[in-house]
Formats: structure tokens, sequence, C-alpha cells
């Protein structure tokens, strides 16, 4: 039974936003996972400045106590977080209902900013930061705050615009609008360096907003662990081997990296996952993510022997650093099948890789106090990082790189990871597995949360998802069956699996059909009464959110990997056909600088309206970056726009004509000749 009373006491806190009455001051709790201290980096006129930018939240006879507080935070952490503020009621996902609000849309987007910080979901969560070291939701608490009582406030007749955390403010729009607009590190391209996240960041006027952390749609390891399964699966069909008996080695088990060891298990493999943190193996461990935990090379190898010899699905979490991983097995001669990494490389500098030659603790305290040696160690880490996986590769093992900005990072370390004709020595999973055999088709990270919060509606959501696509996959092309039947796989397996970490949320891996037909199919049991709304979303790594040269867009072979005009144009359509709310990023996944990414979220509620919408929105969110790939000449692409141009006659691509190989290859290069002109 529901406590009205703490019901109604949440409710009055949300609306209160910022209090006038200033609550008790912080106590740290060494309990938590905490972000670790970023490097001072603010000249003394700046730090005047974040501390002027920080009170501006807070009426004047606040500021002076305030002051000092922050100062120390500041000093003490190199950010001012703003503790103080931190709500006293649990942070997680609720009911839908259980919001106050005048909008049920905005009470969607509550939910889901609690869910993202969510202890048991969030990374950092005292920090606001939801994965990969500095993947924030806020920059503040008291942006949360202020938030969260325009979003209470809200009607379906405003939209709340977001600027890298700081809510702006409500402007007047119309039904039709998204009720939130989200913006992360829009940063001047000139002022996108990683020093420039460190300053401004700590100036508090942007934030590093991952991909699903600063738009909300985060949903744990979940939320990537189909995905790495059907990376896992298809690099072992790309080597022809089993995944019985034989081995995936990786390292991180944070937020997104820590699916590893449960796609593993999903897979079928032995898998070993290297974490430094120890807190973050407890917590996979807890989750019952990974099955086993060890601390020493000696134990680790005498386990994978047992696991080896009893053909043993297992996930097994070294704590500890992951080049003493490579090493050893390769010193006891162990056969790595497939191996990778997923480290947060994009962050290399504050957290996100530690040094073979380093402690935790040696590592946090150097990373703040000595950034430029930091920086030294890293690099030297990476560099034997890759000579020990050269060493595996060269006996068999096929090494990608994952979406972490390994190659890049190595690559700038001078590690010995050059290649022969190519870029890099190894191919990065999108090029080898997720671009030619998921994205160019459509197929990408489709979720859904049950807004009721009741596991029984998530429970009938997977089976409505899973009587869709095996409908679907009857009159299906012979060439994406295989996709077809992994996906309705992994949904029959979903409940037996335990993916559920905070909100009642699910992943699944669709195309452009699937995702509308399920999502169609949603309104219709909502409508009937069966189940509550659902919120729809994706993850941004996906057809078209993101541009992204070392990771999405890798197998894009025009020239225009560089180029951003998909992730734009996305969140664009996005918005005026139908989202609830849209959000466009710099940084995300590989690091700051390195990529765009845009996502959106959908509240349906068995309206006619938001079938339209999920119709409209739907089609477009996947067929704009098919229709991008199509245009670089990806073969699976143009087959699958092809299709779609058939299935709606409104939609009209432009083909690309292909050139023959011969003719091209009769040109001369211009070497040194001097240019002339006619």
């Amino acid at each position: 039974m529901k406590d009205n009373s703490s019901i109604d006491r949440f409710r009055e806190s949300i609306q209160t936003g910022i209090p006038e009455t200033l609550p008790a001051a912080y106590q740290y709790d060494p309990d938590v996972n905490h972000a670790p201290k970023r490097k001072q980096i603010l000249t003394p006129d700046e730090e005047k400045l974040a501390l002027r930018n920080a009170l501006r939240y807070f009426d004047p006879k606040h500021h002076e106590l305030l002051l000092t507080e922050f100062k120390e935070e500041l000093n003490t952490y190199g950010r001012i977080y703003m503790y103080r503020f931190m709500p006293e009621y649990e942070m997680k996902a609720r009911n839908i209902a259980d919001y106050p609000a005048q909008s049920q849309q905005a009470a969607g987007i509550m939910l889901m900013i609690q869910n993202n910080l969510d202890h048991a979901v969030a990374q950092h969560p005292h920090e606001l930061i939801t994965y990969g070291g500095n993947g924030a939701v806020f920059s503040n608490w008291a942006q949360y705050l202020l938030t969260m009582k325009y979003l209470s406030e809200m009607t379906d007749e405003q939209t709340l615009v977001m600027y890298s955390g700081h809510p702006m403010g409500l402007f007047p729009s119309h039904q039709m609008a998204p009720r939130c607009v989200v913006t992360n590190g829009m940063m001047i391209p000139n002022y996108s360096q990683q020093d420039d996240w460190e300053k401004f960041n700590a100036l508090g006027v942007t934030q590093y907003g991952q991909m699903t952390a600063g738009s909300f749609m985060y949903i744990g390891p979940q939320g990537i662990v189909h995905g790495t399964t059907i990376t896992v699966l298809n690099a072992f069909r790309k080597i022809k081997e089993s995944p019985t008996g034989n081995i995936f080695v990786t390292s991180g088990l944070g937020g997104m990296s820590g699916a590893q060891p449960k796609a593993g298990n999903i897979a079928g493999c032995i898998t070993i996952c290297a974490e430094m943190n120890p807190k973050a193996v407890h917590t996979r461990h807890s989750q019952g993510w990974v099955d086993v935990v060890i601390n020493n090379t000696a134990d680790l190898i005498k386990r994978v022997q047992k696991a080896q010899a009893a053909k043993e699905t297992v996930s097994i979490a070294y704590e500890g650093n992951i080049v003493h991983v490579w090493e050893a097995l390769d010193e006891a001669q162990i056969h790595i099948s497939i191996g990778s990494d997923q480290t947060s490389l994009h962050n290399p500098w504050a957290g996100g890789y530690y040094p073979a030659d380093l402690s935790f603790e040696e590592s946090n305290l150097m990373m703040s106090n000595q950034p430029d040696q930091f920086k030294i160690e890293v690099q030297k880490s990476l560099r034997r990082h890759v000579e020990a996986i050269n060493k595996h590769t060269e006996k068999g093992t096929y090494f990608f790189d994952y979406g972490n900005a390994f190659l890049l990072e190595s690559s700038r370390a001078h590690a010995d990871i050059a290649g022969v004709g190519k870029e890099f020595r190894y191919s990065s999973y999108v090029q080898d597995i997720m671009g030619p055999m998921c994205f160019d088709y459509g197929f990408g990270p489709f979720r859904w949360v049950c807004a009721s919060n009741d596991p029984e509606d998530l429970k009938k959501t997977d089976q409505i998802a899973t009587r869709v696509l095996e409908q679907l996959s009857k009159e299906a092309p012979e060439r994406i069956q295989q996709q077809m039947q992994d996906n309705i796989k992994w949904i029959k397996g979903a409940q037996e699996n335990r993916l559920v970490v905070g909100s009642q949320a699910r992943i699944l891996y669709a195309d452009t059909t699937g995702r509308i037909e399920i999502a169609r199919a949603f309104n219709k049991a909502i409508a009937a009464g069966k189940i509550g709304p659902v919120v729809l979303g994706r993850d941004h790594h996906d057809v078209s959110g993101t541009d992204s040269p070392y990771r999405e867009t890798s197998n894009i072979y025009d020239g225009s990997r560089f180029t951003a005009d998909m992730a734009i144009q996305n969140v664009i359509g996005d918005s005026f056909r139908g989202a609830t709310w849209v959000s466009i990023h710099n940084g995300g996944g590989v690091g700051w600088g390195e990529v765009i990414n845009g996502g959106f979220g959908m509240v349906i509620d068995g309206s006619q309206e938001s079938e339209k919408k999920l119709e409209s929105m739907l089609f477009w969110d996947v067929n704009n970056g098919i229709a991008r790939r199509n245009w670089a000449r990806n073969e699976n692409a143009v087959f699958t726009i092809k299709k779609a141009m058939e299935t709606n006659p409104n939609l009209k691509v432009t083909i690309p004509n292909l050139v023959s190989d011969d003719l091209i290859d009769k040109v001369e290069p211009a070497g040194d000749k001097s240019l002339t002109i006619y």
C-alpha cells in the first residue's frame, strides 16, 4: 500500500525547488562511489567567476555563507556541486502518477531524470554523474531542484529549455512541440579540447552530457547489454569459433562497460573483465552482472583454466589493471579468442583510464595534483597495453576497438597501433559488426520504460514485443533473418536474464518497422487499459543519432565521417515530428570534441495523437541515418532505403551511382605537379 503522506512530502519538495531556508550542511558519505577530484585549472579571477556563477541561483541573504562553502568545494573537488542542496528523499524512478505535474509528458521527464540519478544506476550519484566518469545529468544540485520545479509547473503549451544542465526557463510553445529541449557541451569548435571542458565545466557554464546521461534516457548497464551481446556473438561468428569454452577479455565495469560480463554470459563464453575501482566491482557483483571476483593473476589463471576444461559459461571480474591480465594470459600461454577494451578513454586524464604501474588511490591523487605526470603515466601504460594485445593477436586473437577511443588515444600515445594500408592495426566494432550488420539495415537500440514502474507492465511489454517480432520475421527479407532471430531470442530471455537496474525498462534492437509496430502495439495496450503509459527512447548510439568518426560512423568511407549534419538533422526532425523531449550533445562516448550526438524521449498514453506522433517520428528517426549511409555507398543501406521507399511513397531519397573501380584506378595521382588553370 502506498504511503500517501510520504508521496505528499515528495511532491511538496519537488514543487518547492530551491528552498528559502538553507538545508543542513552536507555530510560526506565515504560509502558512495564519488567522482575523482578534478584538477585545478582556473585562474584566481576565473575562480571568482565560478563562485559568482554558482551564487546567482540563491537569494543574496545566503551568499556570504554559501561563498565560503562553495569555495571549499571548488578547492577540494575542482567543482561546485552544491552538495547541501541534495534532496533528502530517495532518488529513484517512481510511478508517473506520483509526480506533481500538470502535464503527463513533464511527469515522464521527471521520472527519467530521477532514474538517471538513482544510486543503483548512477556511477557518481552525489556528483550528478550517471556514467563514463563525467557524464552528467546536471552540474550542480540547484539545477536539479529548479528543473524539477519547472517540470511540475509546466503545461502542454510550454517548453523547458535546458542549456548544459541549466534550466533557462519555460517558454510558450504548443502541444505538438517538445516539452523539453536539451543541449549539452555545444561549444564553439575552437573551444572543444579536453582542457576546455575542464575549465568551462569548473566555471559552471557547460557540461559533458555523455550520450544518455544528459538526455535522461540512461537505463543502467542494460542500455548497452543487448548491443554488447550482439557484438560478442558476431565476433565469435566472424572468427568461426563457438563461444563455448572460449575467452573474451576486456575491461571496465562502470556504467556502459558494466554490461560486458552479462553479455558474455548470455553469449555463452568465458568473460574476463578488469576494473580498478573496487566499488564498481562490488556494485556489478552485487547486482548479479558478474559471477566471480578475483584480485590476483595467479588465481585468475587457475580459474580460467578450470572454466576452459569444463567449457563453463562464467564472467570473472578481475579487480586490478587490464594490462596485467593481458600480460599474465600471454605468459601462461592461454589463448584469447576475442578481446576489446571499454575503459572510459574518452576521459583519459580524469579517471577514465588507470595506468598499470599505479594503484587506484595513487592514480586518483596524481590526476589532480600532478596532471602532467599522470598523462605521461597513462600514455606509457597505453603503449604497454597495446604491446600485450599485439602479442595475442599475433597468435590469433581477434581484437576490436569498442568505441571508447582506445585506438585513437593509443595512437596519440605513440603505441604500436598503426595499420598497413589503413589508419589503425585493428578495426572498430562498428566497422566490422554493428555498422554493416545492424545500422545499415536500421537495427539499433530501441528502448522503452514502463512509467507505472510496475514489473508486471514490463513483463507484458516483453510479451507484446515478442509477438510483434515473431510476426514480422515471417515476412522479413532473408538478409536480415539472423538479426530478427537474435532479437527474438533476446527479448524472450529478457526476464530470465534479470536486466533491470532502476526503472522498469527494456532495450531491444529493432529496425524501422519493428520500432513502429512495437510502439503501436504498446499504445493500443495502453488504450485498452492493459498497461500504463510508456516512455519510448533509444541510445544515441544508433543508426541516425550520432556522428562519431571513430565509432558510430566509422564505417562511412566517403570522407563525410567527420561531418555532423546527420545528428543535427536528426534532432531537428524529431522535434517537430512528435518527440516529448530532444537532446543534442558534444562529446558523448568517445570524447569531448570528437563527436556530436542526439537523442529523444517520447511519452505515449494510448491516444490517437500518440499513434500519429510515434509513426511519424520513429520513421524519420531511423531513415534519416539509413539515407545518409546509403549516400555513402553502403550496400546494405542502399537495399534498406529502397525498401523504405517502397513502403512509403512520400519518401524519396537520392540513390548513389556507383563508379567502376577500374575507371578510378586509371586516374594518375597529382603528386607534386603544379596546378594548371585553363
